[in-house]
This record gives C-alpha cells, sequence and structure tokens, in this order.
C-alpha cells in the first residue's frame, strides 16, 4: 500500500493509498469535471487533477 499527500479544494493535505485513488478515479471520474470526497475532503476531479494523480502513481 503505497501513500501519498494530496491537497484538497480547501488547500489541506490528505493521505492517500495512491493505487486505490487512482483507480476510483479511473472507474468513477475518468472524463469531464466532478466532484470527489475522500474522508470528509473535496476535490474537483478534471484533466489537470487526473493527470497530476497519473503522474504521482507512476512515481510510485
Amino acid at each position: 500500500m503505497s501513500k501519498v499527500k494530496i491537497t484538497d479544494d480547501k488547500g489541506n493535505n490528505i493521505e492517500v493509498d495512491i493505487k486505490k485513488f487512482k483507480n476510483h478515479l479511473d472507474e468513477y471520474h475518468s472524463n469531464g469535471s466532478s466532484i470527489h470526497e475522500e474522508k470528509g475532503h473535496y476535490f474537483t476531479i478534471n484533466k489537470l487533477f487526473r493527470e497530476k494523480i497519473k503522474n504521482l502513481y507512476e512515481q510510485e
């Protein structure tokens, strides 16, 4: 399990399992723009955010 810190929409850092997080984005937020809630934190999911997560995933 590989944990990374990402920043939510309010600027707070939250630790997530990058593999599970990326898999969820790929399955439920694969295109367009949407909001994802994780442990009470909100993330705007768009092309730029998906690219950021993909880069973090590939670094692990």
